[in-house]
């Protein structure tokens, strides 16, 4: 597969906690120069990104990150500001604890609250597959279609584990036609990138593509 096609799909990411400007200087450096399909940083960062970079790159942001256990307000409050300050995408982590108590219609509700909070922006909703059963997975996949997301997301790269395959493959089986796939975390070789997008994931997220495909 074509580098310069890979590089499309990849949110290059820094989300660290001591992530400091540097290293967020570096990684939007190198995201203008391989053309990623965005910056996946921290919400404290996007203003700067912003006005340092202007419409060079693409800016994605977490909200309720990484965790997800968020009061919907504060999510939804996280969201606005985010927009505010010049994201263009948000990644927002679902109430890991409302899906595992089954509580799924409220789970579909918040992510309904952020999507309407974020209106045209792209919103990607991480549901944390390392902590899920099948069937909470599909559950997941049917609040991010009904709540008219546009992208249903694997995991935090916080989380026990990444994106698998035979989560993506469980996805595909599950989301409406109009939800798009991300797969993050775990996602280490060039080999995972080309399967991963070749089975439909529209984007990837992860810190080490441009290390990968400039050896």
């Amino acid at each position: 597969m074509d580098k310069n096609e890979i590089f499309s799909h990849i949110d290059h990411t820094q989300l660290k906690a001591f992530a400091t400007w540097d290293a967020i200087k570096k990684l939007c450096d190198e995201a203008a120069e391989y053309h990623t399909a965005s910056v996946c940083i921290p919400p404290n960062y996007i203003a700067r990104v912003k006005e340092a970079y202007g419409d060079k790159i693409n800016i994605c942001t977490v909200i309720g990150f990484p965790l997800g256990y968020s009061v919907t307000e504060a999510k939804v409050v996280e969201a606005e500001q985010a927009v505010r300050d010049g994201a263009s995408e948000v990644d927002m982590v679902v109430n890991i604890s409302d899906v595992k108590n089954g509580l799924y219609q409220k789970v579909e509700d918040e992510i309904r609250r952020v999507k309407e909070a974020v209106g045209d922006i792209v919103l990607k909703v991480i549901i944390e597959t390392c902590y899920l059963t099948d069937e909470e997975k599909i559950a997941m996949c049917r609040a991010v279609t009904n709540a008219k997301a546009d992208f249903i997301k694997t995991s935090t790269g916080f989380g026990t584990g990444g994106a698998t395959r035979e989560d993506i493959t469980l996805f595909k089986e599950h989301i409406g036609p109009d939800v798009k796939m991300k797969a993050a975390g775990g996602v280490k070789t060039v080999e995972d990138l080309e399967w991963f997008i070749q089975a439909g994931c529209e984007r990837i997220g992860t810190s080490s593509a441009i290390a990968m495909l400039t050896r």
